[in-house]
């Protein structure tokens, strides 16, 4: 199987499967002498973990993060470290597998699962949770978005749960504060009750329902990115829909931007009291022509329902026979929840790989 790195110069390679002895990652192109600690990855990856409610899965695996190359204990405070420049390898070791719990789908389809596909481009597939297809091999992501946001200076990278099935927030309500005080990283606590009332209907009737992320990077410096095929917002898009269940983006207004006119769309400008050019408006989500101009970068994907549910569904198996298919065992019934730290790690890996690319090609920032 290849293509299992992304990036140019900040470049990350991810290995392992869900039900292995671990997963992981390599991060190439990690600039010298940048500092953290192993207990600020560590924070990011608890925010996707699984386990911490009720909605989501109750497969119980500490992720805890080792750090195995690539850094220095600070000689003064060995709990900090300092990157050498070299590969920076981190591993996340699997210790609450069941894979008994997908026996009766060893040559069964999940319909709308990546198991069909796999097994036809490969001639083989690991139906213990998906291997690569699960949602789990999205922790080392999450791990390489922690050192991303080492690289450019001042940047902050956050995320949010916009919708829930048909269930959407009061953008008037937005408030930071609340996303990581309920179980949802939802910004607006008046629909807090509601969405748990909601996904608890969904997942005491053994299905699944998808949702809306919406990725804010601010202090993000304008000039990043290129004019044609290497766009910003392309490689946003292109990282937010490698993640497993992504099936769309949206930068800025996105598809809203179709609906409109050229006035209503434009973010009109204006010289600030500095001698600043200012935006009136952020429709753009930051990125212009495929270059950053400073503003925030927003973006918005939407992820799909969990194919593994405890419901039956028409399917057919590896030797062409129809059955119904139910999948046991411990699933995300909104996979979206731990999306969240994941949009914000892909976009935090995709700007600061166009930092370096915009440092080493003009010389400066």
């Amino acid at each position: 199987m290849s293509y299992n790195s992304f990036g140019h110069l900040f470049r990350v390679m991810t290995w392992g499967e869900s039900h292995g002895p671990a997963l992981g990652c390599v991060v190439d192109g990690c600039p010298p002498g940048l500092e953290f600690t192993i207990a600020e990855v560590q924070a990011y990856l608890d925010k996707r973990k699984p386990g911490q409610s009720k909605f989501t899965t109750q497969r119980n695996e500490p992720d805890a993060v080792e750090i195995l190359s690539g850094v220095m204990a600070h000689e003064d405070n060995d709990e900090i470290l300092i990157s050498t420049g070299t590969p920076i390898s981190m591993l996340i070791r699997n210790t609450d597998q069941r894979s008994k719990d997908y026996g009766d789908i060893k040559d069964r389809y999940r319909p709308g699962h990546a198991d069909f596909t796999y097994d036809l481009k490969y001639g083989i597939r690991d139906y213990r949770g998906g291997g690569r297809s699960s949602a789990r091999e999205t922790a080392a992501r999450v791990a390489a978005g922690a050192l991303a946001r080492k690289v450019v200076p001042d940047m902050k990278v956050r995320a949010a749960m916009v919708q829930m099935g048909e269930k959407k927030i009061n953008r008037e309500n937005w408030d930071w504060d609340q996303v990581n005080r309920n179980d949802f990283f939802c910004p607006d606590e008046s629909v807090i009750d509601e969405w748990a009332d909601y996904l608890n209907r969904i997942r005491k009737d053994g299905l699944s329902v998808g949702a809306v992320i919406e990725v804010v990077a601010e202090g993000v410096p304008a000039g990043l990115g290129a004019p044609v095929y290497a766009k910003l917002d392309t490689e946003i898009a292109s990282h937010l829909m490698s993640i497993n269940a992504v099936k769309g983006v949206e930068i800025g207004n996105g598809f809203e931007a179709a609906e409109i006119t050229g006035l209503e769309n434009a973010d009109e400008m204006r010289m600030g009291k500095n001698g600043d050019i200012e935006f009136l408006s952020n429709n753009a989500g930051g990125i212009l022509g495929g270059i950053s101009t400073g503003q925030e970068v927003v973006a918005r994907f939407a992820v799909k329902p969990t194919s593994s549910m405890l419901t039956n569904t028409k399917s057919v198996t590896a030797k062409g026979e129809e059955v119904d298919v139910m999948t046991k065992g411990r699933h995300d019934p909104c996979v979206g929840i731990r999306a969240v730290p994941i949009g914000e790690a892909m976009v935090a890996c995709a700007i600061a790989d166009h930092y370096l690319l915009h440092r080493g090609q003009t010389g400066r920032i």
